[in-house]
């Protein structure tokens, strides 16, 4: 009897040892997470993995176009005296990141600290190419070459 028990245990042994494998082998087959950023409005967050990303290699022009354009995007209420914060994940932050507003900079030079804050009315302010009551904001990651898109609406808090 004790050879036959050492027999059950070996299979169960190896029937373990085959669905750890396997789930190993599905896990591994899994596409990365992207980093995250999140803005945030007063108690309210929004967070995202990025629009577009090829895992830190540069963009293509034509890809970054059709980014820009995606409509299944996160949206986040912007009461105009808020102050709006933005979060990337430090490995956005190590890479540099600008934000976009309605696909242009608004920002001078690329960010490389994980936090920054801008005043809620500047997303709905003419003088910064706003035009009605929603913006479409971007952080886009890279210094010269950009290597991942993260995009979201803001729209205006009557």
């Amino acid at each position: 009897m004790t050879t036959q028990s050492a027999a059950v245990r070996r299979r169960r042994a190896v029937a373990a040892a085959g669905a750890v494998s396997a789930g190993l082998l599905v896990l591994s087959a899994c596409d990365k997470p992207t980093p995250m950023s999140t803005i945030t409005v007063g108690s309210d967050s929004v967070s995202s993995e990025a629009t577009c990303y090829n895992d830190g290699d540069a963009l293509k022009t034509a890809d970054l176009t059709k980014c820009l354009r995606d409509e299944d995007i996160d949206s986040i209420t912007v009461d105009v005296d808020e102050t709006v914060r933005f979060g990337v994940d430090p490995e956005i932050a190590d890479e540099g990141w600008t934000i976009l507003m309605n696909g242009q900079p608004l920002l001078a030079e690329p960010l490389k600290k994980t936090y920054t804050t801008i005043p809620g009315s500047v997303f709905f302010n003419a003088q910064y190419g706003a035009q009605g009551d929603s913006t479409l904001v971007s952080i886009k990651e890279g210094e010269k070459e950009t290597t991942g898109l993260w995009s979201f609406k803001l729209k205006k808090d009557d």
